[in-house]
């Protein structure tokens, strides 16, 4: 058969090999991504001659004078003629989208990319000129595991490697790890799966144990598609899956974002944006009120992402067990300042509505917003938080996976996150659920938005014994925004636009510029303690004039 052709190692169909290599070696009849050398993941990442190796020390490591069927040094040897590497990473600096970066890639070809004690010291090195330059790291990973002819030193490589990217996350520099296949063992239990940011190709296998050594320990047949990178998406390990073709653009948006670089013209107050004095609201039904927050008209977070954010990446998972759908986080820039947003997402139609979960958030969905949070304040990144939720999940497995406990957390967390927050209900802001995202320097809502304790139906329900009493709860409990900036539970109202979904994404941008450009200018002392005194307001008896002239006496 003629070397210009190939067979695919997955579907085994005949390829032309030179339409093969033009794809970036995805398979175009079954999706499979052929593996990538180092010098090949480097060539198709970074920007066309900014490539700058590190010159690395490699020693000669075999501590253990290892030999199985051959002496390891004899392996050493062979992998290097044969690949023409000196061993299984490479690294260099580099540009992506013109954003400056350093790249550490792993080649499977050289012992199974395995991780030695030269690879643990490759990667801490470009951990180290990235810490040195303030520049983010990208670790791309292709690897079997530790490498066992080196032994109890090759096991330290995984601590060794998490400290540096440890330096990394005290220095605020973003890390980001590409998981190609396969990536097992001690690189996924270290830097594969420690960086700030996960993105795996399509089918990527990740794990810290092979399916089979899992199978042979546990006697039992793995399920379809285990350790893939869809099913880790599912279970809240990796933040994205991207295709080949689009791995240089998402990572260019994402590293522009995290350089904190404003494009454009610095936030400025918009006159008009915010209504903050209640008379300039009309007196509202707070029932009507609470109708209309639950509009399915009503836009939704990634309606207001759409319209307001460029450069949106989605982060996806907890890092624990699961995604949750009702809750949606990224990063990307408002009016070209980088940001976080953080939302509930509800939907349209009945179908985004189930698959949604009806915007009620499970823990997983708080953690991943937490995970997101801590990110922000990693970066220096104001948080934009969107909130329109009925209340948090109340279900079985929700309880069991501790729904108060990650809303409790999620308070602690922004009680004292050192970057500016700015939370909006847009529709309704549900008991705890919504405010586990509320806690924030700034808090607004849309003026036909509802803010309460409980559902009006709930409170009904149990003290006035009838869930058609809902009108009634709604009125006592003063849900609707005049009444709630009246109470200074709010600190602005954002105009009612109709429902026209461009003039309601204007009215917020409008908004969130103008409380942006007064809390971007306050440093960390100022803003934390800004917004624990807002908070710590609420309850406390208010002191008269007269009481005020009476205690001075």
């Amino acid at each position: 058969m003629s070397t210009d052709w190939l067979i695919c190692g997955s579907c085994r169909v005949m390829l032309y090999g030179k339409r093969f290599q033009r794809a970036g070696r995805v398979c175009p009849e079954c999706g499979r991504h052929a593996p990538l050398t180092a010098p090949q993941r480097l060539e198709s990442l970074l920007d066309t001659g900014s490539a700058r190796p590190i010159e690395l020390d490699i020693a000669e490591h075999d501590p253990l004078e290892f030999t199985d069927t051959k002496p390891y040094r004899d392996r050493l040897a062979d992998s290097r003629a044969r690949t023409g590497l000196d061993e299984a990473v490479l690294c260099a600096r580099g540009r992506i989208g013109g954003n400056p970066v350093v790249v550490a890639a792993m080649d499977f070809r050289f012992l199974g990319g395995s991780l030695g004690a030269n690879v643990g010291e490759a990667v801490t090195r470009a951990a180290e000129v990235a810490l040195q330059e303030r520049t983010p790291l990208l670790l791309v990973t292709a690897s079997g595991g530790a490498r066992m002819q080196e032994g109890i030193v090759s096991l330290m490589q995984m601590a060794k490697t998490s400290q540096a990217l440890d330096q990394l996350d005290e220095a605020g520099i973003l890390t980001v790890s590409l998981v190609t296949d396969p990536t097992f063992g001690g690189v996924a239990a270290s830097y594969a799966t420690s960086t700030d940011v996960i993105i795996a190709e399509p089918g990527a296998r990740l794990g810290f144990a092979g399916p089979r050594v899992i199978e042979q320990t546990i006697k039992q047949t793995l399920p379809p598609g285990f350790q893939t990178a869809e099913f880790l998406l599912e279970h809240g390990v990796v933040d994205m899956i991207k295709p080949r073709a689009e791995l240089r653009t998402a990572l260019a948006k994402l590293l522009s974002v995290a350089s904190r670089a404003p494009e454009g013209v610095p936030h400025q107050p918009v006159p008009g944006a915010l209504l903050t004095d209640p008379a300039q609201l009309p007196e509202r039904d707070p029932w009507e009120c609470v109708r209309a927050a639950r509009q399915l008209d009503r836009p939704s977070t990634l309606d207001y992402i759409a319209l307001l954010i460029e450069d949106f990446n989605e982060l996806h998972g907890d890092r624990v067990s699961a995604d949750c759908p009702a809750l949606v986080a990224g990063l990307g820039r408002l009016e070209g300042v980088p940001v976080v947003v953080i939302g509930t997402q509800k939907g349209h139609t009945a179908a985004e509505l189930s698959a949604r979960n009806y915007g009620m958030p499970s823990p997983a969905g708080y953690r991943k917003a937490a995970r997101v949070m801590r990110l922000a304040a990693k970066l220096g990144l104001p948080v934009i938080t969107l909130v329109d939720t009925a209340g948090a999940y109340p279900g079985i497995e929700a309880e069991r996976q501790g729904q108060s406990v990650a809303i409790a957390e999620n308070l602690k967390l922004m009680a004292g996150l050192p970057v500016p927050v700015v939370a909006v209900v847009t529709g309704e802001g549900g008991s705890g659920g919504a405010l586990a995202l509320a806690f924030a320097d700034r808090v607004l809502m849309c003026a036909d938005a509802v803010y309460s304790v409980i559902s009006a139906e709930g409170c009904a329900a149990i003290l006035w014994k009838d869930p058609a009493a809902a009108p009634k709860a709604a009125a006592a409990l003063r849900v609707d925004s005049r009444s709630l900036l009246s109470l200074r539970v709010v600190d602005g109202v954002v105009p009612d636009h109709g429902g026209d979904h461009l003039a309601a994404a204007g009215a917020l941008r409008d908004a969130l510029t103008s409380t942006l450009a007064e809390l971007l200018p306050l440093d960390q002392m100022n803003l934390v303690t800004g917004r624990r005194a807002r908070f710590r307001r609420f309850g406390k008896p208010v002191v008269t004039m007269d009481e005020s002239k009476e205690g001075a006496r």
